[in-house]
């Protein structure tokens, strides 16, 4: 293969399926494997779990044994102590008449004290199982965020390339907000089914036939929450879709005000926005319809429960099999019997949904991306003269697409070089690929004669100084947005920094100075500002190799002067690298790469390149017609 066709690092790789990230997962079943692995995150708080399930246990004991006290010592034990019964009281009648001979107090009053006793452990023991959960379910997903947030961190430029970050911050919040619904479903189901199976087991005990007679109520329960699950589960898919609709069409229109205004469309926007609400609107309707009728079919089975036990408890009573007291327990229990039913079917949405949200989450922390990186790195020089090299390298962003052919050309240390050519001629792709955000041909871009392939990405990166004319702002004050938290660049540094640029005025002309905290993206400054607060940024790094990638595009021709020393200073004796749509501004530079089609087409001087009569030229003339048009 020649040089020429060789192939780029992105056709020799494996074709990716980005379009999954568009994708929206709907699960119709539960991925035991995915939750397997979610509560792997829990591992590390397994204590905390488990003193959460003994809470729940203490919980359900005293939230059964409250009823017992009432039903089995008060009603048979002291207002009709003449029944005889051997149902088992669960040694509460003993420990009433211990606490009445104990204190010389009325069994009636010493059964009131006791009650109070278990009615307060339930609501502590409640208390506790759910902050106990509540703590471990977020120490889990806070660990499972950090380390999504770390990976999404690591992944290349070529991902986010290909995928909306929109898409990606989801996983970060929605999703995990989803997995906190799940987690905490399962302990509101672990807290509801307990003191379910704790109460049916003290029902069996007291009066078998009763409890084998309510439990004909739980299938035809548990059949209608499924049916009404299924019926709701379309409707809530069908708000999620249209809210997330809205949410898209208001982030739109917002973020685009100035246009809307500009060109009166607010009328239009008004009513697209109505037609996707009112559809929302219908949706949420239909959701009420069918709750209103999930409630009280739930709650006439509640009743109907009570009816039973009223009439085959009397017969049972009448009969001498039961105990008035045991009737009446029964007809405690009953909400519990149907709790766990109604709960387990509220958390059916929350489960698949969670699926869904897992299934994402776990797609984007399993995406093996990543920048190559050699497993014996070289290490640049502690001082490094400058020299970068381009040999005959080929890149494009996608097999299909190459944006840079066979581009060859050398920068001498401490020589200033500019690269210029029309739009998409891959002037920003040659920054990119030296600063090492995509991989390139092993030979092909080269430090000090050191391949850049064989050096770890962040290495490079710590050795280069980049101006880009998007500048971006971090949320902090001034000071941190110079130092970005580097432990060696001193406040003294970053001022210093400040001073050679002529950012230092306005700067302390700040409320706070250094100290003032800038707001989303630096609204609070100019954009001539933000440009100024770029080149300290830069400054205070002391960079080997600067970059300046069309810095001083929107800076206006006043603030451009300002710099203009600065910028003279700043690249004296450093190796720097402009990329410049205004060709006045390269007049200076020691050598000019034009680039065309992804291609170098002219290399010289400025005076040289005049002289050639070639595509410079073109470009120069077309510049300073347009200048002088406008002037």
């Amino acid at each position: 293969m020649s040089t020429v066709d060789r192939m780029t690092p992105e056709q020799e790789k494996p074709k990716r399926d980005y379009s999954v990230f568009e994708d929206d997962i709907e699960t119709t079943g539960v991925d035991f494997a995915l939750l397997k692995r979610l509560f792997s995150w829990m591992k590390p708080y397994r204590t905390q779990g488990f003193i959460a399930i003994g809470l729940v246990l203490l919980s359900a004991s005293a939230a059964v044994l409250a009823p017992v006290v009432i039903s089995r010592v008060v009603v048979d034990g002291i207002l009709l102590p003449e029944s005889g019964t051997t149902a088992p009281d669960f040694g509460q009648k003993a420990l009433n008449g211990f606490l009445a001979s104990s204190l010389s107090l009325h069994p009636l009053i010493t059964a009131c004290m006791l009650f109070a006793v278990w009615t307060v452990l339930w609501a502590v023991f409640s208390h506790g199982f759910r902050i106990m959960l509540a703590r471990t379910v977020l120490h889990a997903l806070r660990d499972l965020r950090r380390d999504l947030f770390v990976h999404l961190e690591r992944l290349p430029s070529s991902f986010y390339d290909r995928v909306a970050v929109g898409r990606v911050m989801t996983r970060l919040t929605n999703d995990i907000e989803t997995l906190f619904e799940l987690l905490a479903g399962f302990g509101v189901l672990l807290g509801e089914f307990v003191p379910f199976f704790v109460a049916v087991s003290v029902m069996l005990a007291l009066d078998p036939v009763l409890t084998g007679e309510l439990m004909v109520l739980l299938p035809i329960a548990a059949v209608a929450t499924y049916v009404f699950r299924v019926a709701s589960r379309r409707v809530y898919r069908a708000i999620r879709s249209s809210l997330s609709r809205l949410n898209e069409n208001m982030q739109e229109n917002l973020s685009g005000i100035e246009v809307v205004q500009l060109y009166g469309r607010e009328r239009l926007n008004y009513d697209h926005y109505t037609s996707i609400n009112r559809d929302n609107r219908g949706q949420e309707n239909r959701a009420i319809l069918i709750e209103s009728f999930y409630g009280p079919t739930m709650d006439s089975m509640a009743f109907l429960a009570m009816s039973m036990i009223i009439w085959f408890g009397g017969h049972h009573v009448l009969g001498g099999t039961a105990t008035l007291g045991s009737v009446v327990l029964f007809a405690q229990f009953a909400d519990m019997m149907f709790r766990p039913i109604v709960a387990m079917g509220e958390q059916w949405n929350v489960l698949f949904r969670a699926m869904a949200s897992s299934e994402r989450i776990f797609q984007a922390l399993d995406w093996d991306e990543a920048l190559a990186e050699p497993s014996k790195p070289r290490h640049l020089p502690e001082k490094l003269e400058g020299r970068v090299t381009f040999d005959h390298l080929t890149f494009g962003y996608s097999p299909d697409n190459t944006i840079l052919k066979d581009v060859s050309f050398a920068i001498e240390p401490g020589e200033k070089v500019a690269i210029v050519g029309p739009t998409g001629s891959g002037k920003t792709s040659l920054i990119r690929l030296l600063c090492r955000f995509y991989d390139v041909t092993p030979g092909s871009i080269l430090i000090d004669g050191i391949d850049i392939m064989q050096v770890l990405p962040a290495e490079i990166r710590t050795r280069i100084g980049v101006v880009l004319q998007d500048f971006h702002i971090f949320s902090g004050s001034v000071y941190e947005n110079i130092a970005l938290g580097h432990p060696a660049i001193t406040r003294e540094a970053a001022e210093s920094a400040a001073r050679m640029v002529h950012a230092d005025p306005f700067i302390r002309a700040l409320p706070q100075g250094y100290d003032t905290v800038l707001t989303e993206r630096g609204r609070n400054l100019s954009h001539g500002q933000r440009q100024l607060l770029a080149f300290a940024r830069v400054l205070a790094m002391n960079p080997e190799i600067l970059i300046l990638d069309e810095a001083t595009a929107s800076i206006d021709t006043e603030t451009e002067i300002v710099i203009q020393d600065a910028l003279r200073e700043l690249t004296r004796g450093r190796t720097s690298i402009i990329i410049a749509h205004r060709l006045q501004t390269i007049r200076e530079a020691d050598k000019i790469v034009v680039l065309t089609h992804g291609e170098v087409r002219e290399i010289g001087s400025h005076e040289e390149l005049m002289a050639l009569g070639g595509l410079y030229k073109t470009l120069y003339e077309l510049q300073v017609q347009d200048v002088s048009g406008e002037a």
